[in-house]
């Protein structure tokens, strides 16, 4: 009788030695399966320009349809967690950014047809500055912001 577990370590086995095969040798390459990303609208230093790059406009209006929930004071600015929700139809993108950061766009969501306004992450700051969440939803974009202090062991900073 045939011990199952041994089974399935052989077949995993023969699955990763093929995979690892067709990268070797080129026919599997992790860039053709990573998405495109926008790598200059995140390595850009000024606001204006990571957004024209991204959204194609850098003109984004306030609105209380967009709902920005972030900490008032991040005891850690590694991991500040903060959500953002509109109540939009048609949206094609939700982007966080912190205007004190030395790249300002932190994060950037493509939403397909259908999906629902949220999106709920942790983001780094490099010290205390404005968040804001743009809503991108067909020619306009929307926005909510939110000061938020960034302490140091949460002694002030």
């Amino acid at each position: 009788m045939t011990d199952p577990k041994r089974r399935i370590l052989l077949q995993g086995s023969l699955a990763a030695g093929a995979v690892g095969a067709a990268v070797g040798t080129g026919l599997l390459t992790p860039r053709a399966v990573l998405a495109a990303w926008p790598e200059s609208a995140f390595t850009a230093k000024q606001l204006d320009d990571a957004l024209k790059e991204l959204l194609g406009t850098n003109t984004y209006e306030p609105s209380d349809r967009v709902k920005l929930k972030a900490p008032d004071i991040a005891e850690n600015g590694a991991v500040v967690p903060v959500t953002v929700e509109a109540d939009v139809e048609g949206i094609d993108s939700i982007s966080i950014i912190a205007t004190g950061n030395q790249t300002p766009l932190v994060a950037s969501f493509n939403l397909g047809a259908g999906a629902l306004g949220f999106v709920s992450t942790r983001i780094k700051m490099a010290k205390t500055a404005t968040v804001v969440a743009l809503v991108k939803a067909g020619d306009q974009v929307l926005s909510a912001s939110k000061d938020v202090k960034v302490t140091i062991g949460g002694c002030g900073g």
